[in-house]
């Protein structure tokens, strides 16, 4: 259908009618109220999908709004642009990948601070993705094998943690180099044995170009002897200590949409497709339930709760993304993660309520 000139495109009207939405909890408020919300820029890690589904719920039900927050969401491109952004200040706050966030402290240790402050992914969403009809059902059949990904990949960067945790030396593969877009299409094509990438991204990837998981030999990074952290909510360290009750505030908020999720993901995902009509509803919604059970739903989260960190495991991350990535120092675990904004343990004891 051509569009009039002047005429409103179907994204464009959508984003009105987000907008419309995520505005309504601060229109009813008192006029006082409104000069007394304090603003948040926050950066995702990455487009409106359906991980994104819990920020962008928090937002449109007014829960921001109701812990005196006026929160600005805006898409990402990556996680460790997101680390880079809040660092910069750009953004008060933002989600990406906590070993970005040791890499950053590292390189910068007179700052600016820059922390995590509530565990999202309490596992690495990478993952080796590998051809059966190569031959590769475990991580030994990898040797001499043609592995792709991007340089930024996490998969691709914490290899070495990966290949020692299961026997590997980490030059017993060939790496290629190559845009994220043809990642996934060198593997089905063959012209590659393995890839690495996030699990709920490169499976829904692959299965869109024809391939299936009965195709696949899949090897989670955290089922793989790596305990590596996924991604968290970051905060600059500045606006934290000026605004304590703010990040506070940002997480109970964030939490209580983070239950909802867990509880009704079907349900969740309308709040992306409120912020971008044109998503595949179908196609996020499973991305977000792959999500959800595969780094969000843990051992670790059951136990002791949503949101934090086990202080050993954070030391021992820390040295392991020291030591593949080749940093010159080596952050402190009080520099790369704050508890003191987290809400009560249980309030995050969240997956409980979804057996």
């Amino acid at each position: 259908m051509t569009q009039r000139p002047g005429s409103a495109s179907p994204r464009s009207i959508s984003s009105t009618i987000s907008s419309t939405l995520g505005g309504l909890a601060l229109s009813l408020l008192p006029m006082g109220a409104l000069a007394d919300m304090t603003p948040i820029r926050f950066q995702l890690d990455w487009r409106f999908e359906g991980p994104a589904a819990p920020f962008l719920m928090a937002a449109e039900k007014g829960y921001f709004a109701e812990e005196g927050l006026d929160v600005q969401i805006d898409s990402g491109s990556g996680s460790a642009g997101a680390v880079n952004r809040v660092a910069s200040g750009a953004y008060e706050m933002g989600f990406g990948d906590l070993n970005a966030l040791i890499e950053f402290l590292a390189e910068n240790p007179e700052g600016p601070g820059n922390q995590g402050v509530y565990i999202v992914y309490d596992g690495t969403p990478a993952a080796v993705f590998a051809r059966k009809e190569s031959g590769i059902e475990s991580p030994a059949d990898l040797a001499g094998k043609t592995i792709a990904a991007p340089a930024f990949d996490t998969g691709y960067r914490a290899w070495g943690i990966f290949a020692a945790a299961n026997g590997l030396e980490a030059d017993a593969v060939e790496w290629q180099n190559v845009d994220p877009t043809l990642r996934e299409t060198l593997l089905t094509r063959g012209d590659v044995d393995a890839i690495t990438g996030f699990y709920f991204t490169s499976l829904l990837n692959l299965e869109e170009r024809g391939m299936s998981e009965d195709d696949l030999t899949i090897m989670p990074f955290p089922d793989y002897g790596v305990p590596l952290y996924g991604n968290a909510i970051l905060a600059s360290e500045a606006f934290a200590q000026d605004n304590p009750e703010a990040v506070q505030g940002f997480l109970r908020a964030f939490n209580r949409a983070l239950g909802e999720t867990l509880a009704d993901p079907d349900a969740a995902i309308e709040y992306v497709k409120n912020r971008d009509g044109l998503i595949d509803v179908e196609m996020e919604t499973r991305r977000l339930k792959l999500a959800l059970e595969s780094v969000v739903d843990t051992p670790d989260a059951r136990e002791f709760g949503v949101g934090g960190v086990d202080d050993e495991r954070l030391m021992q991350a820390i040295q392991l993304v020291a030591d593949a990535y080749d940093l010159p120092t080596l952050p402190s675990p009080d520099q790369v993660f704050d508890s003191r904004y987290l809400p009560p343990v249980e309030e995050r004891m969240l997956l409980s309520e979804t057996e």
